[in-house]
This record gives C-alpha cells, structure tokens and sequence, in this order.
C-alpha cells in the first residue's frame, strides 16, 4: 500500500464543470465520487424539469456522457493525454422524477490497454457503459460510449 495520497479527482472534475462547461455546472450536475476504473456523477430534479414533470432528457444525456471524462481524468495521466467522446447512444428506460446518480466502471485490464495503446499511437478508443438510476434505485436511462483518450498535440 502507497503513502501516497489519491488526488481529489471529485474536486478536480468539479471545478473543471464549473470554469470549463458552465451549462453542465448550472443544470448542477456533480462529480460524487470518482476514483480510476470509476465514476459516479448526480444531478437535482430541481430546475431540471421538463413539459410533463419528468426530468429532461438532455439532462439525463449530459449525467451520463460527463462520465467518459470524469473516468479517463482519474484513470490516465492527463499531462499526456486527454479524453474525448466521439459517440454516445442512450437508451431511456422510465421517466426520472427525483434526483438522478450515474455510474460507470472500467477494468483495470482495460484501463491498461487503453494506456498501452494510446503511448504506442497517440490516441486510443474505449466504449464505457452507464447506469442512470433514480433516487429509489430504479434504472431510468442506460448509456454505451465510445470515447477516446487522446494524447496532446494531436
């Protein structure tokens, strides 16, 4: 085991939402925990309505797609490389009427070719899926990604 501390990867996405992506910050979307191999974000209910009292799908999209980054930030060593999405398909499964949690995991088998790959080529691509659920538990939007961790200056 390190003595080495982990960074605060929650802060770090948390600010980087605030100053980088002002409209994801004031639909209050958050980073909950974010760890390598994970990634958990929520977002309020509140003021993220739509026409019939469900929460908007755009703001279920965005919950969800913010995952790809906040995973690679803590996965991969960001002064070499940076994460992009280049597709993202969502599949909603029932209206979300409270507060919502997405989460996304990568194994460290993959997290290790995705690393391997993007040194020996400058970029490499990842699919991550995501589950949206409710505030009882209840999957309310699925998600399959495909992102790319790309190295800087290409």
């Amino acid at each position: 085991m390190s003595d080495v501390e982990t960074p605060p990867f929650k802060d770090m996405i948390n600010g980087a939402l605030e100053s980088a992506m002002p409209p994801v910050h004031r639909m209050g979307v958050q980073a909950v925990d974010v760890r390598p191999g994970f990634a958990a974000t929520s977002v309020p209910v509140e003021s993220n309505g739509n026409h019939f009292g469900a929460m908007y799908a755009g703001v279920l999209f965005t919950v969800a797609e913010i995952l790809g980054g906040a995973i690679a930030i803590a996965s991969f060593d960001n002064s070499a490389f940076y994460p992009l999405v280049k597709d993202l398909h969502i599949f909603f499964r029932k209206a979300a009427k409270t507060d919502v949690r997405a989460e996304a995991t990568l194994s460290q088998e993959e997290i290790t070719r995705i690393a391997a790959e993007a040194a020996a080529k400058g970029k490499a691509d990842f699919t991550l899926r995501a589950v949206v659920t409710d505030a009882d538990g209840v999957v309310v939007a699925e998600t399959e990604g495909l992102y790319q961790l790309r190295a800087h200056g290409r």
